[in-house]
């Protein structure tokens, strides 16, 4: 493994987790709809669990109101049931073949409760980007024993490596910001 191949190998998974991180802030509901609530819902389809995107139209009709159009007339009471055994504390209102469902707006201490949420979320994608960044450094250490790089390529290439971790880190505060200042918008 080259300098260059951990510098490569650092970035690429920095940046994963960064992208499970937003994975995860998607699915904390905030007081506005959002499709992403509804995602990790799975239902009953011909003896098989699938995720509700496959078995249905779901859509943001307002800022507070999602609509679920079901491909057959069926699904739409398991869909329903669906929803209501999620405990995402959503009430879905059938008219028809159309499933509306209101997103009610976030009480004062629940929104601090989801805030706590969203930094301890965040603090665990630090640690993940930190553990890279130890791996990589762990790896020039190993180089550098092996004479394979110089002190000085090893002293650089640890510089970089920080310095991947500081933009990283930075990307997570930047996340956890916005997502804050969702959660406190009333």
């Amino acid at each position: 493994m080259t300098v260059i191949d951990i510098k490569k190998d650092s970035e690429t998974r920095m940046h994963k987790s960064v992208d499970a991180l937003k994975a995860e802030l998607s699915k904390l509901r905030t007081g506005r709809a959002s499709t992403a609530i509804l995602e990790h819902i799975k239902v009953a389809y011909y003896g098989n669990d699938v995720p509700l995107s496959q078995v249905a139209n779901v859509a943001v009709a307002d800022a507070r109101t999602l609509t679920i159009q079901p491909w057959e007339k069926p699904m739409v009471a398991v869909i329903e049931k669906a929803i209501l055994e999620s405990n995402l504390g959503l009430n879905p209102m059938t008219a028809g073949n159309l499933i509306r469902v209101p997103v009610p707006a976030l009480t004062e201490e629940r929104r601090r409760d989801l805030t706590k949420v969203v930094k301890g979320t965040g603090e665990d994608a630090k640690i993940a980007i930190r553990n890279v960044r130890r791996d990589a450094n762990q790896h020039l250490k190993n180089l550098l024993k092996e004479k394979q790089v110089t002190e000085d390529e090893e002293r650089r290439a640890q510089d970089d490596v920080q310095k991947l971790t500081d933009r990283f880190v930075a990307d997570v505060d930047k996340l956890l910001a916005a997502k804050e200042k969702e959660l406190m918008e009333i």
